[in-house]
């Protein structure tokens, strides 16, 4: 591949694997980073609430990624065991989606093009 290739790499499903597995040892000790500050605030009697909205927004951004990841991996194994269906982009496309979750295009037939 080249150096000003126009495709981005694709990760593997072990690539994945590790991302997955490093953001939820990533969410365990923020979210338990996230307990000992409420503790310590509430301890100390000061309440931050901008920090506690910071930190929950990062956890849920955590969990979001490693959900995808999930969902991702979990497509690949859909697609070996039934031969699915790949995106014009060359995304692997999960049963039942509405859109490609690489490029975004839409996966519903137009009707009127019929």
């Amino acid at each position: 591949m080249g150096l000003f290739s126009s495709k981005p790499a694709v990760p593997t499903a072990s690539h994945l694997r590790r991302e997955r597995r490093a953001l939820l040892m990533l969410h365990d000790e923020r979210l338990r980073e996230l307990g000992g500050l409420t503790l310590e605030m509430y301890r100390h009697d000061h309440f931050n609430e901008t920090l506690i909205v910071e930190r929950c927004a990062e956890l849920v951004a955590v969990e979001a990624r490693t959900s995808e990841i999930t969902a991702l991996l979990q497509g690949a194994r859909g697609l070996r065991r039934h031969g699915g269906a790949i995106c014009a982009c060359g995304a692997p496309l999960l049963m039942g989606a509405r859109f490609c979750p690489s490029c975004g295009r839409s996966l519903m037939e137009d009707p009127a093009s019929e």
